[in-house]
């Protein structure tokens, strides 16, 4: 678990600083100018450290599961190849994955103006700058949103699940407190995490305008 931790903690540190700084930056600066591989580049570090951070969640509530549904077999299933092997699927699926979204919205023409009424290159506001409407990049990035919010929020409400019908069969008052005081903390990242997602990608007003606004934090690319 605190292997688990360790590595979630140093992956916040890199998601949170790459737009951060640039975001600060912005505030204080009069041109609020990004070039193009810059603004690219926050977008495909952003969006590969947030996937990164779903399945890291995914990976603690695998960890949570075991711990509490199978405490007499998690030394034996959760060995050193084990975790080694879900760190390293942790730290490389996201940048795998957004590989292909991040080259086909680059591939697109900006004819101009190309304002970004956001602090950081956002895919959407992105792909609105475009000349020509490409259907075949939006299903991508929508196939691959639906992906991952879908699969990593399914198979979490799962563990919790199995994770909360096995706390509900302990015999003592005590192990239950014990089990849910290690699974607070998790699950209130999990909907700290998923709800901010949804509410900014999936809730009915998240299709935003691309006009730029003089009050808040522009790009122009």
């Amino acid at each position: 678990m605190y292997i688990l931790l360790g590595n979630f903690s140093l992956l916040e540190i890199c998601y949170v600083t790459s737009t951060v700084p640039n975001m600060l930056a912005n505030f204080l600066s009069t041109s609020k100018s990004i070039s193009f591989v810059s603004c690219f580049a926050q977008f495909y570090f952003f969006f590969s450290f947030g996937c990164d951070e779903g399945f890291f969640l995914c990976i603690m509530a695998f960890d949570r599961y075991l711990a509490i549904c199978c405490p007499l077999h998690y030394p034996c299933i959760m060995t050193r190849q084990l975790y080694t092997g879900l760190v390293i699927f942790g730290w490389s699926c996201g940048f795998i994955l957004f590989i292909t979204p991040v080259v086909l919205i680059s591939r697109l023409p900006f004819c101009g103006p190309n304002i970004i009424n956001h602090f950081m290159c956002d895919p959407v506001p992105l792909m609105m700058l475009s000349c020509a409407e490409d259907t075949t990049t939006q299903s991508v990035y929508s196939a691959f949103n639906a992906f991952f919010m879908i699969g990593t929020f399914l198979f979490i409400l799962c563990s919790y699940a199995l994770v909360i019908l096995a706390v509900v069969r302990m015999p003592t008052a005590a192990g239950k407190r014990k089990a849910f005081s290690t699974c607070a903390s998790h699950l209130a990242v999990v909907f700290l995490f998923f709800g901010s997602i949804m509410l900014m990608y999936v809730s009915p007003g998240s299709r935003h305008p691309v006009e730029c606004k003089k009050s808040l934090p522009y790009f122009i690319l």
